[in-house]
C-alpha cells in the first residue's frame, strides 16, 4: 500500500503525543473499526450514538497501525496492543490533520453543495476528471463535520484533482467546512425545500448554501445553476463574499455552460452543449433532465480547472446510476419486462419532481403503467402539508398512472390526488411491500422515492429480489 502520511508528518498534523512504538508510516484513515485495513490510523471519535474508544481493541485486531485517542480516556483504556497518539480532542485532531493535508496539497480543488444532486454530481465529476489526471473524492455522502475532515486527511499529497461534497441542515454549517477545504471552484447544484423545517423559507436555505463562497480561494470561481429561481440571490451572496469569477450552467441561453439540443432514447441521452463558448457533444446512459444539468456543471468545472473538456465529455458515457440514485433493474417476467427505478436514497421537493419527470420520460410496454411509490418528505416543518399537496402537479403533468404512498405526511397528497391515479396509502412499509408484490407486473415502470427515514432502500431491495425469483431473465441490475 502507498504511504499516505509519514509518522512525523502525521504527529505534526494531529498535534498528538505518541505513546508506544510508532509505525514509520500511515496508509489510511478510519473512524470505523469495521473498515480498518493494515496500516490504517484509527480515530476514536465520540459521536452521538457511539464512542470510538470502545472499539480501539477491535481496531488493533483488524490491523490498525495506531489509534488516536482522547487524553481523558487514556487511563480507562488500560493495556492496548497498539501504539497510541494522545490528543485533547479526537475530532479536533482529525480537523487539524485535514488542514495539514490541504496545506501540503497542490491539487485543483472543487467543493459542491446544493439541495439536490451533490453526490451524483460528485461521482460524475470523479469520472470526468479522471480522464485528465488523478482524482481524490469523498466516499458516499461524507459531507458533514467529520466527513469533510476525514476526506481531507485521506487526500494523497500528489493527487491532481480533489472533490469535496459539503452538506448542511442548518445555517452556519457550511462555513467552517468550506474554510477547511478552501476550494478553487465552489459549485451549487440547486436550491430547494430540503430541511425547510429548520428555515423560515427557501431564500434562507439559499443563503445557507451560499456560505460555500466564503471559503473560495482568492482567484476562485463560483458556478451556479442558472435555471434556479434563487440565481440573483446567490450571485449577490457570492459578490458579498468577494467572489469575482461567477459562471452559470443550465438550459438558459445566457448560461456559460448550456444545452443546445437533446436527443433521448430509452437506452441513452445524446446532448449537444456549449461549454465556455465551445461546442461539446456527450452521451449519458443515465436518464433524467437533472442528469443533463449535473453533466453541464461537471463540464463547466472541467473547463475552469483547465482539464481536457472533450476527454471529460467522453468519459461521462461511463457514468452509471448507483443504488438509491436512479439505478434501474430490468426484470423479464412471463408477461413482460418490469422496470424498477431505485431512486430511494432520499427525497425533497426538487428531487421528487426530478424523479417523477424521469418516470414521465419512460414509455411503459403495452398494458404497462407508470407507477410512483412515494414516502414522506421529512424535515419540512410547517410547509409539509402544502409541499406534499403540490406533488399532484408533477404526477399529473408526467402522466403517472398509479401512486402508492406510505407515511403520515403523504396523507396530504392522498387528499388531492385524482381517484384514478390513487393506488393506495399504507401505514407501514411492510403493508406497502405486500401490495406491490401483488400489483406490479411485466410492462410496468415503477420508481421508488422517499426520505431516508422511511427506509425505502431496503424496501426496493426486497421487491427486486422477490421479482427476480419469478423472473425468466434479469436483463440489467
Amino acid at each position: 500500500m502507498s504511504v499516505l502520511w509519514t509518522i512525523d508528518d502525521f504527529l505534526a498534523g494531529t498535534h498528538g503525543r505518541p505513546v508506544g512504538d510508532m509505525p514509520e508510516e500511515i496508509t489510511g484513515i478510519s473512524i470505523d473499526s469495521r473498515t480498518i485495513e493494515k496500516g490504517h490510523a484509527f480515530f476514536a471519535i465520540k459521536g452521538d450514538n457511539f464512542d470510538g474508544h470502545k472499539f480501539v481493541r477491535a481496531a488493533a485486531l483488524a490491523g490498525a497501525a495506531v489509534a488516536i485517542i482522547s487524553e481523558s480516556k487514556l487511563a480507562s483504556l488500560g493495556a492496548v496492543a497498539l501504539p497510541l497518539i494522545v490528543v485533547s480532542d479526537v475530532l479536533e485532531s482529525l480537523e487539524l490533520l485535514g488542514h495539514a493535508a490541504r496545506i501540503r496539497s497542490h491539487a485543483k480543488i472543487v467543493a459542491i453543495t446544493g439541495s439536490v444532486g451533490k453526490t451524483t454530481t460528485k461521482e460524475m465529476m470523479r469520472v470526468a476528471l479522471s480522464a485528465s489526471g488523478t482524482v481524490h473524492a469523498s466516499v458516499a455522502s461524507f459531507n458533514n463535520h467529520w466527513g469533510v475532515p476525514i476526506t481531507l486527511a485521506r487526500m494523497p499529497a500528489d493527487v491532481d484533482y480533489a472533490i469535496f461534497e459539503i452538506g448542511m441542515n442548518h445555517a452556519n454549517e457550511i462555513t467552517p467546512l468550506v474554510n477547511m477545504v478552501r476550494p478553487h471552484v465552489a459549485l451549487i447544484t440547486n436550491v430547494a425545500a430540503a430541511h425547510l423545517g429548520s428555515f423560515k423559507n427557501i431564500s434562507e436555505i439559499a443563503k445557507a448554501k451560499a456560505e460555500i463562497f466564503s471559503g473560495l480561494s482568492a482567484s476562485g470561481t463560483a458556478i451556479i445553476n442558472h435555471d434556479n429561481p434563487h440565481l440573483r440571490l446567490l450571485k449577490m451572496r457570492a459578490k458579498k463574499a468577494g467572489v469575482k469569477n461567477m459562471l452559470t450552467f443550465g438550459d438558459n441561453k445566457k448560461a456559460n455552460f448550456r444545452v443546445r439540443s437533446v436527443k433521448r432514447s430509452p437506452e441513452r441521452t445524446e446532448v449537444e452543449a456549449v461549454i465556455a463558448g465551445e461546442k461539446i457533444d456527450f452521451t449519458l446512459y443515465v436518464n433524467g433532465a437533472h442528469m443533463i444539468a449535473n453533466a453541464l456543471a461537471v463540464l463547466g468545472v472541467s473547463s475552469v480547472l483547465g482539464a481536457d473538456v472533450q476527454k471529460s465529455a467522453t468519459a461521462l458515457a461511463g457514468v452509471a446510476a448507483e443504488q438509491g440514485r436512479g439505478q434501474r433493474h430490468l426484470i423479464k417476467l412471463s408477461n413482460g419486462i418490469l422496470t424498477i427505478i431505485d431512486d430511494a436514497f432520499n427525497a425533497n421537493t426538487a428531487s421528487m419532481e426530478a424523479g417523477l419527470a424521469m418516470l414521465g420520460e419512460c414509455e411503459p410496454a403495452k398494458r404497462g403503467r407508470r407507477i410512483a411509490v412515494l414516502g414522506d418528505m421529512l424535515e419540512l416543518g410547517a410547509f409539509s402539508k402544502e409541499l406534499h399537496e403540490k406533488l399532484v402537479e408533477p404526477i399529473v403533468t408526467n402522466d403517472i398512472d398509479q401512486v402508492f404512498m406510505v407515511g403520515e405526511e403523504m396523507l396530504a397528497l392522498k387528499d388531492v390526488l385524482p381517484n384514478e391515479r390513487f393506488g393506495g396509502h399504507f401505514d407501514s412499509v411492510v403493508e406497502l411491500q405486500s401490495k406491490l408484490l401483488k400489483t406490479l407486473h411485466g410492462g410496468d415502470v415503477v420508481i421508488f422515492k422517499a426520505s431516508k427515514g422511511l427506509k425505502f432502500v431496503p424496501l426496493v431491495e426486497k421487491v427486486v429480489e422477490a421479482f427476480k425469483k419469478k423472473a425468466t431473465e434479469v436483463i440489467d441490475s
